[in-house]
């Protein structure tokens, strides 16, 4: 199954319904992460408590992110004790970072022009949201390269002929 997710959907079927629903482990990739919020039971909760009950239910969550986010995020982010301190939850930066996708279980892919935010996801307001398309696929064709590109920006395979290492905030090789 190939099927294309555009604008407000991909908040309401991606972020609301696939990415809380991973089992095993969770990998976000995205340019710009920003203090987004996912409404639960008719109220609006930080992403971030998301991806704590994830990591709290033993789902192993891999975030990759171009540049530091903003000071909410960086708030917010200080009050999930799973996401600070278990090893379930790894938090990388690459500044080569442009890619936007999410792999739920290995089963499962997202591959999007949004980025990690409200207007990227589609939960801002009809006017205030950005325009954005995606493909969700099942298909392990697509899946399996997908996730070896991905695991090897994480083992830092690039690092060391990175054109950009000067303004790397932390080489992860």
């Amino acid at each position: 199954m190939h099927r294309l997710v555009l604008n407000r959907d991909i908040y309401t079927e991606i972020l609301q319904q696939e990415i809380p629903a991973a089992q095993r482990y969770l990998w976000l990739v995205t340019a710009d992460i920003k203090d987004l919020h996912v409404e639960r039971r008719k109220k609006f909760i930080p992403f971030l408590a998301i991806l704590n009950q994830l990591v709290e239910n033993g789902v192993h969550v891999r975030l990759f992110h171009a540049k530091e986010p903003g000071p909410r995020f960086r708030k917010d982010f200080d009050r999930y004790p799973a996401l600070v301190d278990s090893g379930l939850f790894e938090r990388l930066l690459c500044p080569r970072v442009h890619m936007k996708c999410f792999i739920i279980d290995g089963k499962k892919a997202f591959i999007t022009s949004a980025n990690l935010t409200g207007a990227g996801m589609g939960s801002k307001s009809q006017h205030r949201r950005n325009f954005e398309a995606g493909i969700f696929t099942d298909e392990s064709e697509t899946i399996e390269p997908l996730m070896e590109f991905v695991d090897d920006l994480y083992l830092g395979r690039h690092c060391t002929k990175c054109g950009r290492r000067d303004v790397c905030p932390d080489p992860i090789a």
